[in-house]
Parts: C-alpha cells; sequence; structure tokens
C-alpha cells in the first residue's frame, strides 16, 4: 500500500522542527480544508448590498472595519477588489489620525498611511464616501483631527471616549456646519455616531438630544436596549435642530450575534444552530458567528423578518455595518 505524502513527510518535519513547541504550532502552517473568509465577507458585504438595494436604490451600506477587504488579497499593493467596493456607498474606519495606540495619542504615520491607503482605494475606484472616526479629547488634537482629514477627502468625528456614548461638547456646532438640507451622501460634511446608550434613561431623551444637534449625518444603534425606535422617533431624528433634513444610520453587527436582539431564541444556548459559536468572554450577550453561513446570513438579509429589510422598512437611509473585521480572527 502507497504510504501518505504527509506520513513519508513526518521524519523531515521533526528534523526542521527540534526544539519547538508543538502546543504553539507556527501560524503559517497550512490549515486543512482552508476556505478564503476574507472572499466569504465580501460576498456577505455585497449580498446585503444587493437585496438593500433591491429595495431601495438609494439606501446606503456602510462597512466599518476591514478595509483590507478592497484589495483581492487584502495588501496595499494588491488589485482592488471591483466587486466589493462597487457594492458599498461607504467605508468607515476608526483612529486614522488618532486614538490608534490610546485616546489623544496620535496614530503612527505608518499605519495611518497604510489605513488611508486601504481607504483611498475606495472612494477613488468606488466613489464611497469615507467616514473616520478618530478619538481625542483635547481641543488641539480635535481641531487637528478634523483639519487632517478634511485634507485628505474624509469626513470625519472626533469621538471624546471610547464608547461612542456622547454628543461631544467641543466643538458648540458640528465641523464644518452647513444648513443645507442633507439628501444624499456626499453632500454631507460631517456626522456623529452614538451606538451606545448608556448615558440615557429613555428612548426618547436620546432622540431629543439627536434632534436637537445640527450633524449632517447620525450613526445610531438600531434600538434602545432592545426597544426600537418609534417612526415618530425616527422621523424626528432625521431633522437637524436648524430644521434641515439629515441622514439617519442604523448601526448593526453583521460578526456577532447578540442576545438581546429581536432574532435571538432561547433553546439556542442548549442547543445552537450551526452557525452560532461561543460567546465572548468580554461580554454576557455576544456570541461569535460563523459568518459565512447561510443561517446567519438569513438574519441579516433576504426577507422581511431580517435585519436589512426592518432598516428600510423603518425609514432609516442606511446601515453602518460593524463587525466586518471579525475576518481577522480566522
Amino acid at each position: 500500500m502507497k504510504r501518505p505524502q504527509a506520513v513519508l513527510l513526518l521524519p523531515l518535519l521533526s528534523l526542521l522542527f527540534t526544539g519547538c513547541d508543538f502546543n504553539n504550532v507556527p501560524s503559517f502552517l497550512p490549515e486543512t480544508g482552508r476556505t478564503d473568509r476574507p472572499q466569504d465577507m465580501r460576498d456577505f458585504v455585497e449580498g446585503i448590498s444587493d437585496y438593500a438595494h433591491g429595495l431601495d436604490p438609494a439606501f446606503l451600506v456602510i462597512p466599518h472595519g476591514g478595509v483590507e477587504l478592497v484589495t483581492t488579497n487584502g495588501k496595499t499593493t494588491g488589485d482592488t477588489d471591483t466587486r466589493y467596493v462597487s457594492a458599498i456607498n461607504g467605508l468607515a474606519q476608526d483612529s486614522v489620525f488618532y486614538g490608534f495606540n490610546g485616546l489623544d495619542q496620535a496614530t503612527p504615520d505608518n499605519e495611518s498611511e497604510r489605513l488611508r491607503t486601504y481607504l483611498d482605494i475606495a472612494r477613488n475606484e468606488g466613489r464611497a464616501v469615507i467616514m473616520v472616526t478618530d478619538y481625542a479629547s483635547s481641543t488641539a488634537n480635535i481641531d487637528d483631527s478634523y483639519q487632517k482629514n478634511f485634507d485628505a477627502g474624509y469626513i470625519s468625528f472626533a469621538a471624546d471616549n471610547f464608547g461612542r456614548d456622547n454628543i461631544p461638547r467641543y466643538p458648540d456646532v458640528p465641523y464644518r456646519f452647513n444648513r443645507r438640507d442633507i439628501r444624499k451622501f456626499s453632500d454631507a460634511n460631517n456626522f456623529l455616531i452614538l451606538v451606545d446608550t448608556a448615558l440615557y434613561s429613555t428612548p426618547q431623551e436620546l432622540v431629543d438630544a439627536i434632534s436637537a444637534s445640527n450633524y449632517d449625518l447620525v450613526v445610531l444603534d438600531y434600538d434602545f436596549n432592545g426597544e426600537p425606535y418609534t417612526s415618530d422617533q425616527i422621523r424626528q431624528m432625521r431633522v437637524k435642530g436648524d430644521g434641515g433634513d439629515r441622514l439617519l444610520i442604523a448601526a448593526i453587527d453583521i460578526g456577532h450575534a447578540d442576545s438581546d436582539r429581536y432574532y435571538w431564541q432561547s433553546q439556542w444556548v442548549s442547543n445552537p444552530p450551526e452557525w452560532l459559536g461561543d460567546p465572548l468572554a468580554s461580554t454576557s450577550t455576544d456570541y461569535r458567528v460563523n459568518y459565512w453561513l447561510r443561517g446567519w446570513q438569513d438574519i441579516i438579509y433576504g426577507d422581511n423578518n431580517s435585519f436589512i429589510y426592518r432598516l428600510i422598512n423603518a425609514g432609516y437611509d442606511g446601515v453602518y455595518l460593524e463587525g466586518v473585521d471579525v475576518v481577522d480572527d480566522f
């Protein structure tokens, strides 16, 4: 009987790795049956885009993170993945100029340049609007962040903490404030992201705070502690404090499941579906998912009970896709 090739190689491998700790196998060793998880995420986002734009061609699809997906090999020198950059309307990234190593810390030049390379590919070749959230609390760094993002051709938000849970007191008015009605993505000069509702006691309190602000675009969580916003509240938040129209974008996580969301079924704890993984150690409600499996993707888009359908039906102008960067875990 012919011996398996892997068996024949064992003596050679043992010589090559003499003294190695085989409980910590080098990551460059190939995995059996490895698949292309970055492409799986591209396919996922493209499917979301196709479905959403089929329902509403003006609906905005904005991945947050995972900027390496814009090239076919994930490298700055790689070819542009034209299908992916054509499918998205915007691309969001944190800490391009401030926050990579901590609040109020300037992002190292090499990392800033790396991120900008991917963002510029999406902007120049896919015509995506680039949204940058920097993390800075000193007035000097906030001003510098806004100026650097403007010079780079991005719209930006300077969050004064990593929680993204408040409307900053500085600046007094949004950067590049304008009184225009914001009807399309390219009209926006600025944005606010407020996805943690912990500082607000009721949904209406948060709605009133957003309504009083003059940001051109607002990103907020899909619901308030599991309670969806009413149609009246959504209409209220789509109007700026000065009376102009703005864009309202809902944030959802496509890289993790959340036991507090509408789709969660209690029996999944003891009898999980194939796509559901282990809970994250850092939270009590979030679970890993095999995002490439159809069961999970069906929850996000595809029918009248899916996340994307609900967002469009509720009156949101787009979706901010968090969790795209879980591709790095695979």
